[in-house]
């Protein structure tokens, strides 16, 4: 298989289609968090059902994939540019991102204007990231990519390491690498659930994936999918026999089902490897398999895909807004605008999340299309920070 060479100026379209895929899912799990009437976590499986687990375990592919492509996605940039002016976009996104995180973004999660409790969620993740990148793109590709690796497949070495270990500077162990309340003060706090560490590996990984693009559409279908597999191979390996990569080992549940459940039940804050393998996997073969579908549906996807910012904050005050006006349909106690669920007394049932969800993502179709639009026709510099 030999690289063809220039890299094809046109858009990768497979990517922009996994990556509305992945918006659209996103879009399920929030849905879920605003307006489920579940008393318990959807992957406990002394409380859940197959249909709730499996609605949360298939959003768990959102983050992992949503930040590898953005790091195949530097490197597409990254050719149009110069090494400095790559790292220097990095860093300007990267900063940006973090404050719509810390600002927008979080107010659309819990409507207080005073900011007592921040998420350091998946923007923040994607903006320290996209940090970590821009020091690295000064070095070859494949030396960026070991090092995603090396963090990928060692953080779980220091999974035995705990905040409460660091004394006052407790603070960054759980930036780096624990999910923690931090309490700023008697009455702030911040939520770290994205820890930075496994994340930057992943953004690393997938900038030296990037180089894959370069060879031919059949080329790189076959060797996506290989990659895909080898993952997932992978991670069944690690996995079924309690080998490493995971804090939590699985245990036999006297039924074949919750078995395969406990087993793919794997830890998200931080990621770990086990984790990373298989929800990367699947999204590395879906990017080979899609590489030659282009059909309506996949132009749909594609348009949530070109405006993933764009989205991701409309789809959290939609959801948010919706949920108080049903809220206050109710004549509820959620009186509060920051009120987030409606909870196990006012929520709604499964099959209700689902067609919210789709009427939430059809809805947001139609800005996202004009927006896409935009974006098309303009080269404005403030357009590729939004």
């Amino acid at each position: 298989m030999e690289p063809v060479l220039p890299l094809p100026k046109p858009r990768i379209h497979s990517i922009d289609i996994l990556r509305g895929i992945i918006m659209v899912l996103m879009a399920l799990d929030h849905t879920r968090d605003f307006f489920s009437n579940a008393a318990f976590d959807p992957l406990d499986l002394d409380k859940t059902t197959a249909a709730y687990y499996l609605t949360r375990w298939v959003t768990h592919l959102c983050a992992p994939t949503f930040i590898f492509l953005s790091g195949a996605s530097a490197y597409l940039s990254s050719q149009r540019k110069t090494s400095r002016q790559t790292s220097s976009f990095l860093l300007s996104r990267g900063l940006w991102l973090i404050f719509l995180e810390l600002t927008v973004v979080n107010f659309g999660w819990m409507f207080d204007p005073g900011f007592h409790l921040v998420f350091a969620q998946v923007i923040w993740a994607i903006g320290f990231s996209m940090i970590f990148l821009a020091a690295l793109v000064y070095l070859k590709p494949l030396h960026i990519g070991i090092i995603g690796l090396a963090l990928i497949f060692g953080h779980n070495l220091f999974d035995g390491i705990k905040s409460a270990s660091w004394g006052q500077y407790k603070f960054f162990w759980m930036f780096l690498h624990e999910q923690n309340l931090y309490v700023i003060s008697k009455t702030h706090a911040i939520m770290l659930l994205y820890p930075v560490v496994p994340w930057c590996g992943v953004m690393a990984a997938g900038y030296a994936f990037g180089t894959l693009f370069q060879f031919d559409p059949a080329g790189r279908q076959r060797l996506f999918i290989q990659i895909g597999l080898c993952c997932i191979l992978l991670f069944l390996l690690l996995r079924l026999f309690n080998i490493y990569g995971d804090p939590r080992p699985w245990a036999h549940q006297h039924n074949l089902e919750k078995d395969a459940f406990d087993m793919m039940n794997v830890q998200k804050y931080p990621p770990s490897l086990a984790y990373l393998l298989i929800t990367l996997g699947i999204s590395i073969a879906a990017l080979g398999l899609l590489e030659f579908t282009n059909n309506g549906i996949t132009k749909t996807f594609t348009t949530y895909g070109r405006v993933p910012m764009f989205y991701y904050v409309l789809h959290i005050y939609l959801l948010h807004l919706a949920a108080l006006f049903t809220a206050m349909g109710k004549h509820t106690s959620l009186n509060s605008l920051t009120a987030v669920g409606l909870g196990p007394q006012h929520g709604f049932s499964l099959p209700v999340i689902y067609l919210i969800w789709l009427s939430v993502v059809i809805l947001l179709y139609f800005p996202c299309y004009w927006f896409m639009k935009v974006k098309q026709r303009r080269r404005d510099w403030w357009l590729s920070y939004v």
